[in-house]
């Protein structure tokens, strides 16, 4: 008689019957690094496909507001590699001078007026080189600056993401691919990183070379700079709109690569049961959909601004072209020399330059603020509900648990616990019973604090859950679920997540109350074997042993269990029933009962249908009435003479 359904798909919303929106089981029960093993995008998506970044400007102010203690680093960096592009541009003017001296030395040469002034010359070159290496170091500064500021940046992003994931309410996930939480903390991240440490320093860069080479180039000639500065209108309406065209498709590839992610690690979490209802065809289908969708995107993005390059050194070309013309005749009038007509020709050719790079930079900020507005969009996301202000502190739990007319709903107009009490007194064996979809998982996160009451109060010695902090609250609780939970480590380190702190003998000790000690010692290196990712080295009813070891490790005062005998043979299941006997004596235990022949002795059995408690007693009590309970206790030795 479980709730716990086995399509794990996210839905927004709970069905009628009231199990949670997503998938039935608790969060506790995923394996780390492993995702619901189907299901899709849910309610918190973001931007539609295609979108462009809503708001640019206010993203790049709160990225901005977000580098924080980093502003004073990044000035630096800007006043450096402004400096150093200062330097670099310079040098033509000087070298242009160079350049004079030797035509007028030739020039004198030939007519026997002179000789040519190679030691002036030689003094200019050597002058232009410390230019030239000055600029480098300051450049080689400003990128070592650079790298150590852009990671700093990545590292503060990623650790605010995971920090803003302990407080998410579990609602989010429950309604959220897990491809897409971990788009914005991997791929999104990096787009942000990319930027600072390639593409910022290049703004600076850019922009003084425009400047510093048009005051250049007027210095020199401000006919031919006028000739020059007639390809920049031009340039500005193809740039526009190659911008327009791609901005579009950068958005959409950072939202298909989202989904591509979400995709990948929904199967290969759920690899064995796709494979066992011959999904993999279907999977292959959904994925080359995605990914094709994908590819079209980031083909067009990156044709696009891959266009923009040739196009502008086209453009620039013509410039090129009708300056040389403009600077021979102005030279042949002598109203500049032969070193200002290279100069400037170097200057034109610096000039074109730095705009194509401010060109390419401008979808680049665009992708950047895309990709930073999804994660500023998941950093704003709802949190839980705020801590009590001085939450109280329990330091001796005697286990009495009191729902008093609670109400829950996952939709604020959808109630599915309806006016639930009951008490459960310390030490007793709590048993919840019903159909699937009656409400016994929420029930659980009700009591976890996963989810908070609409109205009402769930009580524990006489506090109310929401006076005490979630941590101090969790604390108090074990959780043995049937969907066993185990990470790729050492059986040693496994138990010991229970409670970090424990000794090798306290772990032994736990392991031979679970009646795990037996099997673990006959594993290759006991309890430094290691379980693999997929835990798939060790049984089910191995791995089931291991987290009752790990919950009397870490020896909580109530207890969550929910049964996990279904899948084992006789032998086992026996072992498991009496290790979980041992963990639930003098301990508040609530157990979630899918076969009702295993509750029996308990103290208080809840009947729920519907969100609501139908009946409650012990079990004769029950049977007696010949109720809800009676016939669902009945209809499985039905169904077994049936069969």
């Amino acid at each position: 008689m479980s709730d716990q359904s086995g399509n794990h798909q996210a839905r927004p919303a709970a069905p009628a019957g009231g199990t949670a929106p997503g998938n039935g089981r608790m969060a506790m029960s995923r394996r780390p690094g492993g995702g619901p093993m189907g299901g899709g995008p849910g309610g918190h998506m973001g931007m539609g496909l295609g979108e462009k970044a809503r708001d640019f400007k206010g993203t790049m102010k709160s990225l901005v507001r977000y580098l924080g203690s980093y502003k004073l680093a990044i000035a630096v960096i800007m006043i450096i590699a402004a400096g150093s592009t200062v330097f670099t541009i310079i040098g033509p003017k000087i070298l242009g001078q160079a350049t004079t001296t030797l035509f007028q030395g030739v020039v004198a040469k030939l007519g026997g007026t002179g000789t040519i002034d190679f030691v002036s010359i030689a003094h200019t070159l050597l002058f232009v080189i410390g230019l030239y290496l000055v600029s480098a170091l300051l450049t080689y500064v400003q990128g070592w600056i650079m790298a150590g500021v852009s990671v700093k940046i990545t590292y503060r992003f990623r650790k605010d993401i995971s920090e803003k994931i302990n407080r998410m309410p579990l609602r989010y996930f429950d309604g959220t691919n897990h491809g897409e939480v971990l788009s914005r903390i991997t791929n999104d991240v990096d787009t942000v990183n990319r930027t600072f440490s390639q593409s910022l320093t290049q703004i600076v860069t850019s922009a003084t070379s425009v400047i510093g080479v048009l005051i250049m180039m007027f210095s020199i000639s401000w006919t031919m700079t006028i000739v020059a500065l007639a390809i920049i209108p031009l340039s500005m309406v193809v740039v526009s709109m190659i911008i327009k065209r791609s901005q579009k498709y950068f958005r959409m590839q950072q939202d298909y690569l989202g989904h591509v992610n979400g995709h990948v690690e929904e199967m290969y979490g759920g690899h064995v049961v796709m494979k066992a209802f011959n999904g993999e065809a279907k999977s292959i289908e959904t994925f080359s959909g995605m990914n094709t969708k994908l590819y079209e995107a980031g083909w067009k993005s990156q044709f696009l601004s891959g266009m923009m390059m040739p196009i502008m050194m086209f453009i620039g070309n013509l410039g090129y072209v009708a300056v040389s013309i403009l600077g021979g005749w102005l030279a042949v009038q002598k109203a500049i020399t032969v070193g200002d007509i290279q100069a400037f020709i170097q200057y034109v050719r610096n000039f074109t330059q730095p705009i194509t790079q401010l060109a390419n930079i401008s979808n680049v900020l665009q992708q950047t603020a895309a990709a930073a507005e999804r994660v500023f969009e998941f950093l704003n996301e709802d949190e839980e509900v705020p801590e009590a202000v001085q939450p109280v502190t329990l330091s001796n739990i005697e286990g009495r648990v009191d729902f008093k007319n609670v109400h829950f709903g996952y939709l604020p107009d959808k109630v599915i616990i309806k006016d639930f009490s009951a008490v459960a007194e310390p030490g007793h064996k709590i048993a919840i019973v019903g159909p699937t979809g009656a409400g016994k998982t929420t029930m659980v996160k009700l009591l976890m604090r996963y989810y908070d009451v609409s109205s009402g109060a769930i009580m524990i010695d006489g506090h109310n859950i929401k006076e005490l902090s979630r941590l101090d609250l969790r604390k108090s609780f074990g959780m043995v679920l049937q969907d066993t939970w185990l990470f790729n480590g050492t059986v040693m380190e496994n138990i010991r997540y229970g409670r970090p702190d424990a000794t090798d003998d306290e772990v032994i000790e736990a392991a031979k109350t679970a009646h795990a000690d037996h099997f673990i010692r006959t594993l290759p290196h006991a309890y430094n074997m290691v379980i693999n990712e997929e835990a798939n080295n060790i049984s089910q009813g191995q791995m089931q042993l291991l987290t009752i070891a790990r919950a009397i490790l870490a020896d909580p005062k109530i207890l969550i269990l929910d049964e996990a005998t279904s899948s084992v043979d006789t032998r086992t299941e026996i072992l498991i029933q009496k290790a979980m006997d041992n963990l639930m004596k003098e301990r508040t235990s609530f157990v979630i009962a899918h076969r009702l022949s295993t509750v029996r002795d308990a103290d208080l059995i809840l009947v729920m249908r519907d969100g609501d408690i139908v009946e409650q007693g012990r079990h004769e009590e029950l049977l007696a009435q010949g109720g809800f309970y009676s016939e669902i206790y009945n209809s499985q030795f039905d169904f077994v003479e049936a069969v």
